[in-house]
């Protein structure tokens, strides 16, 4: 796998965030059928953005034409909260996707979200590796198939906020973060589990968004976004608002 980051990874551009989200369902649901060969596993992301996503995958044609049986659906990253908490991302997930399509119950694998945060994170690092099978992330194999993203205004992805410790991890899979401008304690994946993708999406709206694209394609240092990079290919898919000027 050649390997891409946000500079060199490809952009699409579409009218509207119903184009937008319509043509990742579409590519999304091609490549998890054409993948025959073991499981599909994707990180999925929380916040608003990807939310129009999930309540498309739930609906036809795509609720009767995913392999929901062969996919395994992480989570990039969540608030430290039990799942029934209005804020939880998996909850999220659970109530635009997962409880409207037939995917087994043990294919969710979400965020730990109680006891010590350090504990949850150490506790889905563990799970991470059992799925992978191994402890250690090897060059060219990936732990996911898709890593979904999203993109703040402050330039933060996942929970890799500025300034935080986590940015500087480059050993453990999961880490806690503590953004001092957000809400809630964060478990989150660190770079080097971000990288281990075949393929990284950036799912990126509206004109809020537009000047933070430009930074991160220019790998802006004080964008915790502009690290980001995949073992396979990195995707930006943008509505018009949010593509920055040519």
């Amino acid at each position: 796998m050649a390997g891409q980051d946000t500079r060199t990874g490809s952009v699409s551009v579409f009218a509207n965030r119903e184009d937008a989200t319509r043509n990742l369902a579409d590519w999304l649901l091609d490549l998890a059928t054409r993948k025959s060969d073991g499981p599909f596993s994707i990180a999925l992301s929380g916040g608003s953005t990807p939310q129009s996503l999930y309540s498309l995958m739930a609906t036809e044609p795509y609720a009767s034409r995913f392999p929901w049986g062969r996919m395994q659906f992480f989570l990039g990253d969540d608030r430290f909260l039990p799942h029934d908490h209005e804020d939880s991302n998996f909850g999220m997930m659970q109530r635009l996707l997962f409880s409207r399509v037939p995917v087994p119950a043990e294919n969710l694998h979400p965020m730990p979200g109680v006891g010590s945060a350090e504990d949850a994170a150490k506790a889905y690092e563990t799970r991470l590796k059992q799925f992978y099978g191994a402890d250690t992330l090897q060059a060219d194999r990936p732990l996911f198939d898709v890593n979904l993203l999203g993109l703040g205004a402050d330039g933060h992805t996942a929970s890799l906020f500025p300034g935080q410790p986590v940015l500087k991890e480059r050993t453990a899979w999961v880490a806690t973060c503590v953004p001092p401008v957000a809400p809630y304690t964060r478990l989150t994946l660190t770079y080097p589990a971000i990288h281990a993708s075949r393929h990284v999406v950036f799912l990126v709206e509206g004109a809020s968004k537009k000047d933070t694209v430009a930074k991160v394609r220019a790998q802006d240092p004080s964008c915790p976004a502009s690290a980001i990079t995949a073992m396979g290919d990195l995707l930006w898919v943008l509505d018009q608002a949010a593509a920055p000027d040519a």
